[in-house]
């Protein structure tokens, strides 16, 4: 690909993914792992410190989501390239990742040689989309399909509110969300409080529903705090 080995970063919750992916890279001799995380936040902070050329990420991450860690490290390091690996073909996240710089969107049941087809591609400075999320794409815009009202309202939700919708979804409490973002407790309830009106939910169990409809939090890891 290059005359250098591609320096890669791998950002997935499950260690078993990153394992996976980074004995299939390391197979290639262009191809160098030089680092993992397991959530976003911790994902934003070793990128901005090591500068690998391709991050392949996760969505559903804990702490700080996929989406939200691309808008980062596209805003920090411009030309690292970033390629999503994720379970689900969230159609609503697609555009938004490819306007925010994305270089590609793959299904985690793809092919091996599809991974490194998209790593190449992001090398060169394209983008590269699974078949079936290109399809998706295409039906897409030729049905001019819209997004549902309350989704059409989370885009309106500032970087912080994403930010702390997500990890009150993840069952954190207000402490946990203020040490974790270095805010006062007063600031976060002031945004929790700005996110429900934004989104027009009445509780918490309201906004958790929406955040896993979205595709931001699993299913699985749920368990409300106070």
């Amino acid at each position: 690909m290059t005359d250098r080995p591609v320096k890669i970063f791998l950002a997935d919750d499950h260690t078993i993914v990153r394992q996976g992916l980074a004995k299939l890279l390391e197979a290639e001799s262009d191809l160098e792992v030089i680092g993992e995380a397991k959530d976003g936040r911790e994902a934003v902070k070793k990128v901005q410190k090591l500068k690998p050329d391709v991050v392949i990420m996760d969505i559903a991450m804990p702490l700080l989501n996929g989406i939200e860690a691309t808008r980062q490290i596209k805003k920090i390091l411009p030309q690292t390239r970033i390629i999503i690996l994720s379970m689900h073909s969230h159609d609503r996240y697609i555009s938004e990742l490819i306007s925010l710089g994305a270089s590609g969107y793959l299904l985690k049941d793809s092919t091996g040689g599809e991974i490194i087809k998209a790593i190449s591609a992001a090398v060169k400075g394209d983008v590269y989309l699974s078949p079936t999320i290109s399809r998706r794409v295409i039906d897409d815009y030729l049905t001019l399909k819209k997004t549902s009202s309350r989704e059409d309202l989370y885009a309106k939700l500032s970087n912080r509110e994403r930010e702390v919708f997500q990890m009150i979804a993840e069952g954190r409490s207000t402490k946990e969300i203020s040490d974790i973002l270095c805010v006062s407790p007063s600031t976060v309830k002031t945004h929790r409080a700005n996110i429900m009106e934004k989104l027009e939910i009445e509780n918490i169990s309201q906004l958790i529903q929406f955040a896993i409809r979205l595709g931001i939090v699993d299913v699985q890891s749920q368990d409300i705090g106070s």
